[in-house]
């Protein structure tokens, strides 16, 4: 082989140096310089990137905090028209309750009047047939007709000692 040759390692030495600085001239000339630019102009792609994802985030956290502080602003409002409309509702509560215990008061007063009412004329009428029974109990037992004012007196002296 001759590329094993020692005699041959001069020659191909030189032809390798010759070589190695035309594809050396070559590569900074042209492929280099094309591949720097690329890379300047992805560096610079990146950085504009960066910079629009930062300017985002900033917007972003600004939105952020302008929509926290309107959902408080909201939420506070919505509070305000809960305690407003239970206090609302507190107050026609109490008015109707006020309402009600004042028309059943009424109610109350008039139904035991009724029953007062009721009472005496039970009473009255209760009086009425204890005399006729007094009356008719003293003529058929005793056999005697008795006096009506008699009567009536005896059955009010009893009442008054039952009542």
């Amino acid at each position: 082989m001759p590329q094993l040759d020692p005699s041959s390692f001069p020659p191909q030495l030189i032809w390798l140096a010759i070589t190695f600085l035309v594809m050396y001239l070559l590569m900074a000339r042209t492929a280099l310089p094309r591949v720097s630019e690329v890379l300047e102009e992805r560096k610079h792609r990146i950085d504009d990137d960066l910079e629009r994802a930062s300017s985002a985030k900033n917007e972003a956290e600004e939105a952020t905090k302008s929509y926290e502080s309107q959902l408080a602003d909201a939420r506070e409002e919505a509070q305000q028209r809960i305690r407003d409309a239970s206090e609302k509702v507190g107050k026609e509560v109490a008015e109707r309750q006020r309402e009600s215990s004042e028309r059943l008061a009424k109610e109350i007063d008039e139904a035991e009047r009724n029953v007062a009412e009721a009472k005496q004329s039970a009473l009255g009428e209760l009086r009425g047939m204890a005399v006729d029974a007094a009356s008719l109990a003293t003529s058929r037992l005793a056999g005697i007709e008795a006096e009506r004012g008699k009567v009536e007196g005896a059955v009010d002296n009893a009442m008054k000692e039952r009542g």
